[in-house]
């Protein structure tokens, strides 16, 4: 049975345990809720309660609704929040105006629902949405309800309730933070959407800003990548004449999902094997703090907020840049002429939270051509942008003054293909935005030696019997049915909504790292298992074909120094692998790792392919430009590893300043002058003697020859290492380190190869 089962049938059993004899399932004139009889309203299916309470204090009483189908008392809206009931005398009733009001012991009014329409019939009910409405005893449409709860929230977020605004009344709908747990009147912090001409969700502390989402662009609020629809639960935004508000419904029915904005930040659980789980949480860190970095300042997250200015830009104050004087932001290092348009460009920024809009102008018919000449056209427009990111971006929007509260959004993968956004900000034609530098990675002696001996013991060449390959081909098309799953993959199938809960929704604080058909996010099931989910990019072409290989060759595989595959997940788009999570990391925490599955028949040692998957930097030559792979095609991937292990350097990218060498040719070259040592990390010097640095640069070059029967097979290798005997002397290694060539020594009438490659980059 999954966890949803279990909560569901739970859940089932509960259902009806705290409901009293006293429960009424409806409140008329002639029928109150009496704090002293303990009389309580119950929503028709039984999930939500209304009754009377103390949250601290016996002697305050509050009437409130909470959750009746969890044993851990949770309230989700309280009516007197700001007016406590001393002792049990309250009662809950319709007066003959149709009004519905909360009375004390001297019938004095403690709370009531500000409806201003007349009723001949009223009556209350507890909907069961945990919503509670004042109506007429035949009226069904929520539009004619004469008062609800769901437009009074008090610190909770329950699917179905708006936040936001409807223009037409002037009604705000806002979530406000308890005072302390143990008092409900309204506290310092709130969350709502601020009517600007781009609205956005902001939380306040006071009348001050504290946090702010930045601008919803049609996928996401631009600054929180992770507040969007998930597997659980799905987002709505809507923005006209007559309403501004956001919504949020559960996909599956059965889970129990709230948010809150509780005393310190904004909080959203589900409700998992017995307890309440954090999926989400804002702000994230330091930097989300609302204009930390002041104008133009973009803040870096690390073991403390560290603010910089956006390219073309300098501190405001430079010779006191510290945390006291982020706030006064950054400014022009060219200033503008506004006379001179020939002299005024647009740099672009990508995937940066959008300036606060309170100054900011929307037009949703423009384009982004149209809405760059008019902003150009206006000195005081100082960025522009698209307001909606979907097929291919749409609108305009324009900020004028300077922009505030912009940060870069961590968004990798296919993240950052479907939710990052563009910003022009209005420069100096000379100005350029700068490549971002890359991280160097220094190698530590202990790690390289204990990952080359890792490397090694891993069986290298693994092929697989004729019969599962035809099992493969048999299986080109995976059941998209649950129950076929683990006959057809012999290995546990997970569904989504688990793994989407185990990790958080796929958390960016989850990720492990990325490869070159998706993200390994971080996660533990409801019983503590730790697991790492290889989640598959949606826009991989390739990921089916691979996707397989994994499951069925991995799970076939068991070995000490072999990951173990504990199950996958197919469902709709998804497609993803579960495997034992490593709390010691992987090899790419130390040098750069890359990996792929290919398949070898129990008789083959080689093969060609029209589709040429792989790393930059660590592909054979023969492999990247015709498509030929054999077992000497991972020498050759080894022969680069060795060589980085050795100099401290990545191949990908390296140019040597003065003579333009890539690493294998420019370690060629001081090989070839005698002059080895020069390549090698200083951080080997006191580990390595010369004989074993020289030796291993030695092996790194035979396993870098340009033709595959010139290079050692891996068994070789591996006596080579850990042997003494002499090696023959190397050619001159083939410099082609994995690009894409454009021509070929094959007939020009070969179809072309597609080739999909895995970058690396610094984390």
């Amino acid at each position: 049975m999954d966890i949803f089962a279990f909560v569901l049938l739970s859940s089932n059993l509960l259902l009806f345990s705290f409901v009293s004899s006293d429960t009424v399932d409806i409140i008329t004139q002639s029928q109150p809720l009496s704090d002293s009889k303990g009389t309580t309203l119950a929503s028709k299916d039984g999930g939500f309660v209304l009754g009377f309470f103390s949250p601290g204090n016996p002697n305050n009483r509050y009437l409130g609704i909470w959750y009746n189908n969890i044993p851990i008392r949770t309230v989700v809206w309280v009516a007197n929040r700001r007016n406590p009931i001393n002792g049990s005398s309250g009662v809950l009733v319709v007066n003959n105006n149709g009004k519905l009001v909360l009375l004390n012991q001297n019938s004095t009014v403690a709370w009531s629902a500000n409806s201003t329409k007349e009723a001949r019939n009223p009556m209350v009910q507890l909907l069961d949405s945990g919503n509670l409405v004042l109506r007429e005893e035949n009226e069904e449409n929520s539009e004619n309800y004469l008062w609800q709860s769901f437009d009074y929230p008090s610190d909770t977020w329950l699917p179905g309730m708006k936040v936001g605004w409807d223009l037409r009344t002037g009604l705000e709908r806002r979530l406000t933070a308890w005072k302390s747990p143990d008092d409900p009147s309204p506290g310092e912090l709130s969350w709502g959407i601020e009517l600007h001409d781009y609205p956005e969700i902001v939380m306040k502390k006071g009348y001050d800003e504290f946090f702010r989402t930045g601008p919803w662009n049609g996928r996401i609020f631009s600054g929180v990548p992770e507040l969007r629809a998930t597997p659980v639960y799905n987002f709505s935004f809507v923005s006209n004449k007559d309403e501004v508000y956001f919504m949020f419904h559960m996909i599956n029915t059965s889970l129990i999902s709230r948010a809150v904005m509780n005393q310190t930040q904004y909080e959203r659980y589900l409700w998992v094997n017995g307890k309440w789980k954090q999926y989400l949480y804002l702000p994230k860190d330091n930097c989300d703090n609302y204009n930390l970095c002041g104008a133009y300042g973009n803040c870096i997250i690390g073991e403390s907020p560290v603010c910089q200015c956006v390219q073309g830009f300098k501190p405001k104050s430079p010779d006191t840049w510290n945390p006291d004087e982020w706030s006064k932001g950054c400014i022009r290092s060219t200033q503008l002429s506004c006379q001179d348009k020939d002299k005024i460009g647009f740099d672009k920024l990508f995937g940066y939270k959008l300036p606060d809009t309170t100054h900011s102008w929307v037009n949703l018919s423009m384009n982004l051509e149209e809405c760059r000449v008019k902003c150009m056209n206006n000195c005081t427009c100082m960025a522009y942008s698209n307001t909606d990111i979907r097929d291919g971006g749409s609108g305009c929007a324009m900020w004028f003054g300077d922009l505030i509260d912009i940060r870069q959004i961590a968004l990798t993968g296919q993240d950052a293909n479907s939710l990052g956004q563009d910003l022009y900000i209005r420069m100096p034609a000379s100005e350029k935005v700068k490549d971002k530098q890359k991280m160097k990675v220094i190698l530590v002696v202990v790690v390289a030696i204990a990952v080359v001996l890792g490397v090694l013991s891993i069986p290298y060449c693994i092929c697989v019997r004729t019969n599962l390959r035809e099992k493969m081909e048999k299986n080109v098309m995976i059941d998209q049915n649950t129950e076929g799953h683990s006959e057809d993959l012999e290995v546990p199938f997970f569904n989504l909504t688990t793994i989407a809960i185990a990790t958080d929704n796929f958390s960016n604080n989850n990720k492990l790292g990325e490869g070159g058909f998706g993200i390994v996010y971080k996660g533990t099931l409801t019983d503590g298992q730790e697991i790492a989910v290889k989640r598959l990019s949606r826009s991989s072409v390739q990921g089916l074909n691979e996707f397989k290989n994994e499951v069925m060759l991995i799970a076939k595989l068991q070995h000490r120094n072999l990951v173990r595959l504990l199950g996958y997940c197919i469902e709709g788009e998804e497609k993803m692998l579960i495997y034992e999570y490593m709390p010691n990391g992987s090899l790419d925490s130390f040098i750069f790792d890359f990996g792929m599955a290919r398949i070898f028949g129990g008789d083959q040692t080689e093969g060609n392919t029209n589709r040429v998957v792989g790393t930059y930097g660590y592909m054979a030559p023969e492999y990247a430009i015709d498509g030929l792979f054999s077992v000497k095609s991972d020498v050759f991937s080894f022969g680069v590893l060795l060589l980085e292990i050795l100099s401290g350097k990545k191949n990908r990218g390296f140019f040597h300043p003065s003579n333009g060498l890539n690493l294998v040719g420019h370690a060629w070259k001081l090989w070839k002058e005698g002059k080895p040592l020069e390549l090698i990390d200083t951080c080997l010097n006191d580990s390595c003697t010369l004989l074993e640095t020289v030796r291993c640069l030695r092996i790194s070059f035979l396993c870098l020859q340009q033709h595959p029967e010139d290079r050692p097979n891996m068994s070789s290798v591996v006596m080579m290492l850990h042997g003494e005997s002499s090696l023959p002397e190397p050619e001159e290694p083939t410099s082609f380190v994995g690009k894409r060539s454009h021509s070929s020594s094959k007939n020009q009438s070969s179809s072309t190869n597609e080739i999909t490659v895995t970058l690396i980059e610094g984390r």
